[in-house]
């Protein structure tokens, strides 16, 4: 397939010109494709402990060929690698732009697998503002309002082609929450009788609001917002989901909770619901959107999100993000275990 490439003198990106001859699914399906690429770790870049959103980077919105085409060069990638990568990117789009249909998982996971060098470079790049980004990258990358690709994004990012990664994660996730029950109690920060099964809704209710105060920040949330907000927000009767999102305040992806139901969103884009015996494990489908969106942890929330990157996810933070409050914060928690 034939693939030019123009440089725009505009902005950094370079733009590629996909040929009008579709890649049908099948085609992409039929040879198998070469060992996922693994991923060059970026502690501070992914660390989120930058308190505000990117407001010193350019506030310019990205080229509209940049979401019609998001493949973008990194460094040392030859004119063959982008017009592969560009072909990735297609058959990705034509997966999600065929009516009825419902995308394999298998074929979009390995695609993504083999498109990932372009599309961190796209993502990571900057180019937009904080909190246009997810609505951008979801135009681009409607695989991504599905939680299980977020995950395996999650994953991509920091262990490479581990492919026990999320297993592992999650075991991390149910050990923190055993050893969390024991540190809730000794800081005082919840009453005893505290719920004792971790997958529980009404475990994983207190946890969300005990977190916080266990790892606290600096700085407070926005005006008329708790700081548990910034992660979960338990719905009123008759509450509308879609209002709640346009009027809050951040940006960051949360957890919108009636009792039953949880839905997961970016800024003001809803974007699928939890199954209940996956609420426990809402915190890690948080942390994964902000991996694959390459977005900033809100102020009020950055102690506690950078204590599970590096305790959870096993990502280390870069040390010029680890910040006082931080440092303070895995001081104690290691230091009453180690009693």
């Amino acid at each position: 397939m034939e693939t030019d490439l123009t440089d725009t003198s505009s902005s950094a990106d370079t733009r590629i010109l996909e040929s009008s001859d579709d890649l049908s699914e099948n085609d992409s399906s039929a040879a198998s494709p070469p060992p996922a690429p693994s991923v060059p770790r970026k502690a501070k870049a992914k660390s989120g402990t930058k308190a505000s959103p990117l407001s010193s980077k350019s506030s310019s919105p990205a080229p509209m060929t940049v979401i019609a085409s998001p493949t973008m060069p990194a460094k040392d990638v030859g004119p063959d690698s982008l017009k592969m990568q560009a072909r990735h990117y297609k058959t990705l789009s034509n997966m999600y732009n065929k009516p009825n249909t419902k995308p394999n998982q298998h074929d979009v996971a390995q695609i993504l697998d083999l498109e990932v060098e372009a599309r961190r470079a796209f993502i990571d790049s900057d180019v937009t503002r904080e909190e246009d980004r997810p609505a951008k990258i979801f135009d681009a990358y409607p695989c991504f309002k599905d939680v299980r690709n977020a995950m395996d994004e999650l994953r991509r990012i920091v262990d490479g082609t581990n492919s026990r990664y999320i297993e592992e994660v999650k075991g991390r996730w149910t050990e923190f929450c055993t050893r969390l029950q024991f540190y809730i109690v000794w800081k005082k920060v919840l009453k005893l009788p505290f719920p004792l099964d971790v997958r529980s809704v009404d475990f994983t209710l207190a946890l969300f609001n005990a977190l916080p105060t266990l790892f606290p920040s600096p700085v407070l949330p926005p005006k008329k917002l708790a700081c548990t907000e910034a992660l979960i927000h338990i719905l009123k009767s008759n509450e509308d989901p879609g209002l709640y999102l346009q009027k809050r305040p951040l940006c960051s992806p949360v957890l919108l909770f009636d009792g039953s139901t949880t839905i997961v969103a970016v800024g003001n884009v809803p974007l699928t619901t939890l199954k209940q015996e996956d609420f426990s494990e809402g915190m890690l489908v948080l942390m994964a959107y902000y991996y694959t969106l390459h977005l900033t942890y809100p102020k009020c929330v950055a102690t506690l999100l950078s204590v599970i990157q590096t305790e959870v996810i096993g990502d280390t933070l870069h040390y010029k993000d680890a910040t006082s409050a931080y440092k303070k914060a895995m001081v104690e928690w290691k230091s009453f275990f180690d009693k």
